[in-house]
């Protein structure tokens, strides 16, 4: 090997060692940082809400009760989930005794319902069907449905927890109106001049409520709870297509059918009669079928 290869290898191998020692000793030196590690940033976790609870609470002057424990719905649903707390029955016990020597108070139950959620109940709301449940535990347990309002509340912030409603009731205690009588009349008179109709198709027996019959039914369902003596009546009729002996019991079945789905949502079977006229009350001509769809309805009304 010549003495100028020699010298080569010898300057590569101090350039090579220069530049490991450079890198190894002065990594950031003269590039203003901008090879140095950048900090590890942290995976950033949703705070999960926390689930919403409403107090069984209620009171009027010295008289009071409350407990953080409440009656508690699925999404979705107006069942009340049992078993319930010894304090939801301790305070329902106490309400009756309030009730019964205060007859000039009613208690105001309103239900809290989101507005995502599905109403399959007859009620315009979740919540006035949450409602008329804890109404209807309140009436099992001896208070008068006459001391009773139901009302209800869009509530979207309620929170669930594992898919549980806790305690989305709220109450009040309040004088009775003054005018309570004029009220129910007028309702009265506004069932009367407009009941509730339900068209079926022929030879079936099924209801799919609209918003404005939902809110029939819950006026109806308010009468029947302020008055005692109060029924509804529920009549079916048919079309003249077959026989007038099948058509009367075919507009009984009817009947029976929109009897149940009121019992279903809470009116008590001893408040709601129901009987067939068949086919001999049509209100249009048979002989088009638009007449006879009109024939084919169950009316809802006041006796």
């Amino acid at each position: 090997m010549t003495k100028t290869t020699t010298n080569l290898i010898g300057i590569l191998l101090t350039i090579l060692a220069g530049t490991y020692l450079y890198f190894m000793l002065c990594s950031s030196c003269g590039l203003g940082g901008a090879v140095a590690d950048e900090p590890v940033k942290e995976a950033v976790i949703p705070a999960v809400p926390e689930a919403t609870s409403y107090p069984f609470a209620f009171s009027d002057g010295a008289y009071a009760y409350n407990d953080n424990d409440n009656y508690n719905f699925n999404l979705s649903s107006s069942s009340i989930l049992t078993p319930l707390s010894q304090k939801v029955t301790d305070g329902v016990i106490s309400l009756k005794g309030f009730l019964a020597d205060n007859a000039n108070k009613v208690i105001n139950i309103t239900g809290y319902y989101k507005s995502n959620e599905t109403n399959s109940t007859m009620y315009p709301n979740l919540g006035l069907a949450r409602a008329n449940a804890v109404k209807n535990h309140f009436v099992e347990n001896g208070i008068s449905s006459t001391q009773i309002n139901t009302l209800s509340a869009l509530m979207d912030d309620m929170v669930a927890k594992d898919n549980v409603y806790l305690g989305p009731v709220a109450y009040s205690l309040e004088d009775k109106a003054a005018d309570a009588d004029d009220e129910l009349q007028a309702l009265y008179e506004k069932i009367k001049a407009n009941p509730l109709v339900l068209y079926f198709d022929t030879a079936e027996a099924s209801i799919n409520l609209s918003a404005e019959q939902r809110q029939k039914v819950a006026d109806i369902s308010r009468y029947l709870d302020k008055v005692t003596d109060a029924k509804a009546l529920v009549v079916g009729h048919t079309d003249n297509t077959g026989v007038a002996a099948s058509n009367m019991k075919l507009g009984q079945n009817r009947a029976d059918f929109a009897k149940n789905y009121l019992m279903t949502n809470g009116i008590a079977a001893a408040k709601i009669s129901a009987s067939s006229k068949g086919q001999t009350q049509p209100i249009e001509s048979n002989a088009t079928e638009e007449g006879r769809s009109k024939n084919r309805r169950t009316v809802i009304t006041l006796n």
